[in-house]
């Protein structure tokens, strides 16, 4: 199963990057005492999803910290001519505070100007470096109420800078979904594999029709034949012309080397930022094996048709 699993892309995940060099430099020392001595000025969103400001506010001679308030499940920031820093604080009042809480960013496509922290307890780690290649690239990671600190990056002229990214935060369970920071790219577990088809945005049985790559965005895109559609949240799939059945788009990590593969597979995944992201996709005579199994044991956390 985890050979078929990984000719089919096998499951595909955010990779973690590796943090800065050690020791925080002034700036992120600083943003701690701002914290603690309340010395970062607070902002709060109109419409309290997204925030767009200006680095121009600050005096040239200072490098202020600023606090962003926002209490949504989704929405933006944009940070023109970035100087400073910003603490963005992600607080949406929709979820229960026991609830495990998953956020991903995708940041956007000419971002520049600043590096993008995950901020908890003082302790920061690095999320997008500015200059980065695949700046479109969606980044997931479990969110247990911690901030995003985005650090502006020395710069000589700030006239043509500007940061950004969208972000969603859910209260889903993050195994069929997150997938192994340390090995993003690994096939699924038998239990992942059914925990997937039982919370994944979309569900469907098909083939691999092409791979195209987008090394600019390090990701590649599955173009898919769906013979069988057994959950789609977004109409991802479209009937053919011909009334054979659907046909779709999703994608995964470039890194993942996923090529076309002969046979069906079973394809899960969830939407972020509007596009489909590839989850765990077995063969689907092992995903029948899988089922079987669990079905036999009473350990299927969820029933569906495996004809």
């Amino acid at each position: 199963m985890r050979g078929a699993a990984r000719a089919a892309g096998g499951r595909a995940g955010q990779p973690w990057p590796r943090p800065p060099a050690p020791g925080p430099g002034p700036l992120r020392l600083a943003v701690l005492l701002a914290v603690l001595l309340g010395g970062a000025s607070a902002q709060y969103s109109s419409d309290l999803c997204s925030w767009k400001g200006s680095g121009l506010t600050h005096e040239a001679h200072r490098k202020e910290v600023e606090q962003v308030y926002l209490r949504c499940a989704a929405g933006a920031v944009e940070w023109m001519y970035p100087t400073g820093a910003l603490i963005v604080n992600l607080r949406p009042n929709t979820f229960l505070p026991s609830r495990r809480l998953t956020l991903c960013i995708k940041p956007l496509r000419d971002s520049s100007g600043a590096n993008i922290y995950l901020e908890k307890t003082g302790e920061l780690k690095l999320l997008v470096r500015d200059g980065d290649r695949g700046l479109g690239q969606v980044r997931c990671f479990d969110f247990d109420q911690g901030g995003l600190f985005v650090e502006a990056t020395p710069q000589q002229d700030i006239s043509r800078r500007t940061t950004g990214f969208q972000y969603e935060l859910t209260s889903r369970r993050v195994g069929s979904d997150l997938h192994a920071l340390s090995a993003p790219c690994r096939p699924c577990s038998d239990a992942e594999v059914l925990l997937a088809v039982c919370t994944s945005d979309f569900v469907v049985r098909g083939s691999i029709q092409d791979v195209t790559h987008e090394p600019e965005q390090q990701e590649s895109a599955i173009h898919l034949h769906v013979s069988r559609l057994y959950r789609q949240k977004s109409r991802v799939f479209q009937p053919t012309p011909e009334g054979s059945g659907w046909r779709g788009r999703i994608t995964t990590l470039l890194e993942c080397g996923v090529r076309p593969g002969h046979g069906e597979f079973l394809f899960t995944g969830h939407m972020h930022f509007g596009e489909a992201r590839l989850g765990c996709a077995p063969r689907f005579k092992d995903f029948q094996r899988m089922y079987r199994d669990a079905e036999e044991t009473g350990l299927n956390p969820c029933e569906m048709g495996t004809e």
